[in-house]
């Protein structure tokens, strides 16, 4: 994506000092933000293996994907204005202590299956199935009630201190960032999430092999390692850094480094209607993003091409959709954000609105793919060109338009409120989703199309406020 002129930018941000100080920042707090991600999606990446192992149906696995949105969605409501009031950098390095110890003790837990589950498979219409005949046997008196209840609260506790990762990230470089620079960075923040997953959703399986704690170990401690170079190199401000105040062109002013009123954070997110706007458009996305392209599709392949066991080099079909979801998703922020810049001046709405029509489409495509039963490689394609889609209106709201609304001094909140709302509605789908597939007349064939009218309702929305720009920039 091209940047802007450097010509076109106030002097400070031409500076070459300031720019090498606020590369070392990008790249440290992204990086951790990356591996935020993948210790959020290991769980998901494995949940075929995890259901082998112990003996979940669909619903079981949903629990995990309903309880760690609806926890994050939560907290990202609570810890916005908290990471407002200290900072970036303080509220990642909680958020990566919390994710560190989280992920270690659920791979711990793993080690209390004794025997895996029995499970007896036979085939009807071609196509395999299988029952379970008996749940793993499990250590030290737990019961298989009592082991999926505390998974699933390690993984809520997870989910509380994943929050703070895209608070701190938006909190961080709202500082850092010139207004007609947020749609580059929105296209940025897209290649962070894509690599997070596909760190997830390729990597992951690989790690899996070595066996399903270290799925979670090695992830976590990847997080470590970057908690210590954030702890020792970013800094929240240029200020902090012993750079000039800037003024990031949102209608702040230039820093000062001062704490902000937290009266004046929260009139500056949630007295703002068009901020709301973009809040239900997140919630729309987070309906389509949590059903297909973030949490259901390797689930779908175990059980459709039956792609569970993964030799070092990955099953081809497997491998190239998580390659081929990360690249398109990439692909996707750099379109969307150098459209929202250069064709229209730096408004948000009209790509996103361009990105829900794609989803729609896109789903159908997907429905009748998996309809006719054509084989994984063109599932993978399909669900790849949503993922473009996905993830170009998702980057816009997440890495532009949480700067746009929340401006330097309420980035946080403003980010707390758009990724809320789209995590809430993450949370009606995990166990909505496994309910329709353990339904025998539903199953695989609904899931496509579930998603399409929330599409259809969040390009409605968001066209609401096509015109609207970011202070500093006029629409046209």
């Amino acid at each position: 994506m091209a940047a802007p002129e450097l010509s076109s930018l106030p002097e400070a941000f031409q500076d070459p000092k300031f720019r090498a100080r606020r590369r070392v920042n990008w790249v440290l707090v992204g990086m951790l933000y990356a591996f935020f991600y993948m210790t959020r999606y290991n769980y998901t990446a494995i949940n075929a293996q995890l259901s082998d192992l112990i003996g979940w149906n669909n619903k079981q696995i949903g629990l995990f994907e309903t309880v760690m949105p609806l926890v994050y969605g939560i907290s990202v409501f609570v810890n916005g204005p908290l990471a407002d009031r200290i900072g970036g950098k303080r509220a990642f390095l909680i958020g990566a202590a919390g994710v560190f110890v989280m992920n270690l003790l659920f791979g711990a837990l793993l080690l209390v299956v004794e025997r895996p589950a029995i499970w007896f498979y036979w085939f009807k219409d071609e196509q395999r199935q299988k029952t379970l005949i008996e749940a793993a046997s499990l250590n030290h008196g737990f019961t298989q009630p009592m082991f999926l209840a505390l998974l699933a609260v390690v993984w809520g506790i997870n989910g509380y201190f994943q929050s703070f990762g895209a608070l701190a990230i938006v909190k961080v470089n709202a500082q850092w960032f010139y207004v007609s620079e947020r749609g580059g960075f929105a296209a940025i923040f897209g290649v962070l999430i894509r690599l997070g997953l596909v760190l997830a959703f390729s990597g992951v399986p690989l790690l899996a092999t070595l066996g399903l704690n270290w799925a979670f170990w090695i992830p976590a401690a990847a997080v470590g390692v970057f908690f210590v170079c954030v702890l020792m190199f970013v800094e929240n401000t240029p200020v902090d850094a012993g750079l000039a105040p800037v003024d990031v062109g949102d209608g702040a002013g230039a820093d000062d480094g001062k704490p902000v009123a937290l009266t004046e954070v929260l009139r500056k997110v949630f007295a703002n209607p068009a901020a709301w706007i973009v809040a239900a458009s997140s919630m729309m996305i987070g309906f389509v993003r949590r059903s297909v392209v973030d949490a259901w599709w390797p689930k779908y392949m175990a059980d459709t091409f039956h792609v569970t066991k993964e030799s070092m080099g990955g099953y081809p079909p497997r491998q190239f959709a998580a390659w081929a979801i990360a690249i398109l998703g990439i692909a996707g922020g750099f379109v969307f954000g150098f459209a929202s810049e250069r064709v229209f001046q730096s408004r948000r709405a009209p790509v996103i609105t361009f990105g829900f029509i794609g989803m729609a489409v896109f789903l159908a495509v997907l429905g009748i793919v998996n309809h006719y039963a054509l084989n994984p490689w063109a599932v993978a394609s399909v669900i790849a060109i949503l993922s473009f889609f996905v993830n170009g209106a998702h980057g816009m709201i997440g890495g532009a338009a949480t700067m746009d609304f929340g401006g330097r001094k309420a980035a946080a909140t403003a980010a707390g409120l758009f990724d809320g709302m789209q995590y809430l509605s993450a949370a009606f789908v995990g166990m909505g989703i496994g309910a329709i597939l353990d339904r025998p007349n539903l199953g695989w064939a609904v899931w496509p199309f579930a998603p399409i009218p929330f599409a259809i309702v969040g390009a409605i929305v968001i066209s609401r406020i096509w015109n609207v720009a970011p202070r500093g920039r006029a629409a046209h």
